[in-house]
């Protein structure tokens, strides 16, 4: 009787073989560059010249960003607590959710739905209903406006290079009449920021909204390394991280009866 078995369809390995999506890995090794890989391994085919362009950007663009966001804080204290690295990897990773790196999926989503539900609609009006649907559900558009930057630098250029590449198409579209329409409906500046900007991007790239925190775990992966080498190799262990000020507010002090 034959062994029961489940089915994959991105690698297929035996004595001597690796094949990635049909392709020998020898060859990836040697053709294709790092960008060019995640993009065969999560969508099954080589990438174009321009979807390998923007695929390398979105990597690139949130390699890391300072000491202070959840992931990182997260990273080094797992390191300061005398743990191994791919714990402190893996703690930083842990802390990627909803509120941190979880724009991208979020926005994608109601780009992708919207856009398929109003297909022939100009993205003028389709961004005009959808921020007077979020302004009576009181929902905050992911991946507009940032804590720090008033125009996010990673934006334009994202956006420049599809456009360089004639790979502007209909979510990036929405995603500048979205931009529009915040400042018409609600008279606040909220700029795209590069987690907007990459949604727009997959999207147009054809990769379904439930991968967007993926590309910012992928793209984040190394910029954590790098702080938990540092954190083992430069600090001493157990050292405070985060806001150290704080007050208690709770029950005054008691005694069990």
């Amino acid at each position: 009787m034959a062994e029961d078995t489940w089915k994959t369809s991105i690698t297929d390995i035996g004595p001597g073989k690796i094949r990635v999506r049909g392709y020998a890995i020898a060859d990836i090794m040697e053709k294709l560059s790092y960008a060019e890989t995640v993009y065969l391994i999560l969508k099954g085919e080589l990438p174009s010249k321009a979807e390998a362009a923007l695929m390398n950007a979105i990597l690139v663009s949130s390699v890391d960003h300072g000491a202070s966001p959840p992931s990182v804080l997260g990273t080094r204290t797992v390191m300061s607590g005398g743990n191994s690295l791919n714990a402190s990897l893996a703690g930083g990773v842990l802390v990627i959710g909803d509120s941190h790196g979880g724009a991208i999926e979020q926005s994608a989503k109601i780009m992708q739905e919207w856009t398929a539900k109003n297909e022939g609609k100009e993205p003028a009006a389709v961004a005009s209903e959808l921020v007077d649907w979020l302004k009576e559900a009181k929902i905050r558009m992911p991946g507009f406006g940032h804590r720090l930057h008033r125009v996010d630098p990673r934006t334009g250029k994202l956006f420049d290079i599809a456009a360089r590449h004639g790979y502007s198409g209909k979510h990036i579209e929405l995603c500048r009449a979205i931009e529009s329409a915040l400042v018409e409906k609600t008279g606040k500046q909220l700029p795209i920021n590069v987690d907007g900007a990459i949604a727009a991007v997959i999207s147009d790239m054809g990769f379904d909204w439930r991968l967007g925190k993926g590309f910012f775990i992928i793209s984040r992966m190394p910029g954590l390394l790098a702080h938990a080498y540092e954190e083992m190799t430069r600090e001493k262990p157990m050292r405070r991280l985060g806001p150290l000020p704080y007050e208690y507010d709770g029950p005054a002090e008691r005694d069990i009866e």
